[in-house]
């Protein structure tokens, strides 16, 4: 049975009182950082009463906070059975790489040229990070710099609307880590194509740190799409013991 939760917290009074004006918009950013920071997982319910009870608003800005996070992709809304935080299948999880995929070739192409010491010095230092947290199987640091690495490119774009569009997909990404790095395999490997991305984009060859990008971002697309879903669940649960031990 899926997880029954309007809003987790280890103390009631944590809960955030939600004042009287936007009231949806408001309801509709606290659920949203709460989906993206997976503190509400994929599976759990969302029922308008419980939610309405805990944010101490009526039920209908919950009802139109639930419609448009329905309209991101993050809340799967059933018809006289509640909403519940929407789960990606192995197909939309490939769909949402390849559209990461162009993204981040477009923004290397746009950030390359851009790329001044201070840049090129950020992301030396994140490719660093990673190699060293790869060293130690520091797996849950090594993502985040990882995450770094691409969202710098990204940033150093400067390109608004593709940085907005990156957030908001990277967001529904970003709560399935553990299945991005057991589609990801081998790290040492993973901080090599970092460091030739990087090479490259010093070099000031935007067309081929572009090259490489799309190509270390279809490893996980290529392994994904080999995996059955029963391969693809027992490999997580492979990872999770690994990284419990």
């Amino acid at each position: 049975m899926a997880p029954e939760a309007a809003v987790q917290s280890d103390k009631n009074n944590d809960v955030p009182r939600l004042e009287n004006l936007t009231l949806s918009q408001r309801a509709h950013t606290f659920l949203r950082d709460e989906i993206l920071s997976n503190r509400l997982p994929p599976g759990t319910e969302l029922q308008e009463v419980a939610l309405s009870q805990q944010l101490g608003v009526s039920r209908g800005p919950i009802r139109e906070a639930l419609g448009r996070l329905a309209a991101e992709g993050l809340v799967t809304v059933r018809p006289r059975r509640g909403a519940v935080v929407h789960s990606l299948s192995s197909g939309e999880f490939l769909e949402a790489y390849q559209v990461r995929e162009a993204l981040e070739v477009l923004a290397v192409r746009l950030a390359v040229p851009r790329l001044g010491p201070e840049g090129l010095a950020e992301l030396q230092t994140v490719t660093d990070t990673m190699a060293a947290q790869a060293a130690s199987g520091h797996v849950t640091e090594f993502f985040e710099a990882n995450s770094l690495f691409h969202e710098t490119f990204v940033q150093l774009s400067g390109n608004e609307k593709l940085q907005e569009v990156y957030r908001r997909l990277i967001g529904q990404m970003r709560r399935y880590w553990r299945r991005s790095l057991v589609l990801r395999g081998d790290l040492r490997r993973s901080v090599s194509e970092h460091r030739a991305i990087l090479r490259a984009a010093r070099e000031g060859d935007a067309e081929k740190a572009a090259v490489l990008m799309a190509e270390h971002i279809r490893v996980p697309q290529a392994r994904l799409q080999s995996m059955t879903a029963d391969e693809l669940l027992e490999a997580e649960a492979s990872f999770d013991r690994k990284v419990s031990e």
